[in-house]
């Protein structure tokens, strides 16, 4: 089958497209680095399943991947994962690539897409909680520059679990950094949904 021609502008891991049977379309880098841990806590072996987890870059450019590996290109298995506020965005995507028409999220869970509520960090601070999140922060050496972000102004006063999501936004680097040390630290009886249930689809 011929690769579209979108694939030359696309920056994709090699082998999604030498010996993927599956892909499942994440926003960035530490959505790919949360699932992969999780996958490997899991007992998975993605690379043996065929599984590729890959990175698009940001929700607006989910319709050229949809073009590049679903039915109308490589006819790969497809799953995904996307913020609340990008939900919008991937289901224009799904239905622009054919595969459903003024889909609901249920439908979208049936084709393999998650949503995140709100994100990935909010999703993994629910689920561990306040107290194991500042650990994870505590053993990166960035304690001491949460609590001085804790006490300014405009942070002051609201809650644990929203200073923490704010702060691991507040620098490059640090989302990608802290993601599959929070997935290390899940209870596996206690994983998000999204994320458990896009790693089963694949």
């Amino acid at each position: 089958m011929n690769t579209p021609t979108s694939a030359d502008t696309l920056e994709v891991p090699s082998t999604s497209l030498d010996y993927a049977r599956a892909v499942v379309l994440v926003e960035g880098i530490s959505d790919q680095l949360a699932l992969e841990a999780l996958a490997e806590r899991r007992g998975r072996n993605l690379e043996a399943e065929g599984i590729s987890i890959v990175p698009i870059g940001g929700a607006t450019t989910i319709g050229r991947f949809l073009d590049l590996f679903g039915p109308r290109g490589l006819h790969l298995r497809l799953a995904g994962l996307c913020d609340a506020g990008e939900e919008g965005a991937f289901k224009r995507g799904l239905e622009r690539a054919g595969l459903g028409a003024n889909l609901s999220r249920a439908e979208m869970e049936s084709l393999g897409f998650y949503v995140c509520v709100a994100d990935l960090e909010d999703e993994l601070i629910r689920s561990l909680g306040a107290g194991a999140v500042e650990q994870a922060i505590d053993a990166q050496g960035d304690l001491e520059s949460f609590r001085t972000f804790q006490k300014q102004p405009a942070w002051r006063g609201r809650t644990n679990e929203e200073q923490l999501r704010r702060f691991m936004g507040t620098r490059g680097g640090r989302k990608i950094r802290s993601a599959a040390l929070l997935v290390d630290a899940l209870d596996l009886a206690r994983v998000p949904r999204p994320l458990d249930r896009v790693l089963a689809h694949v």
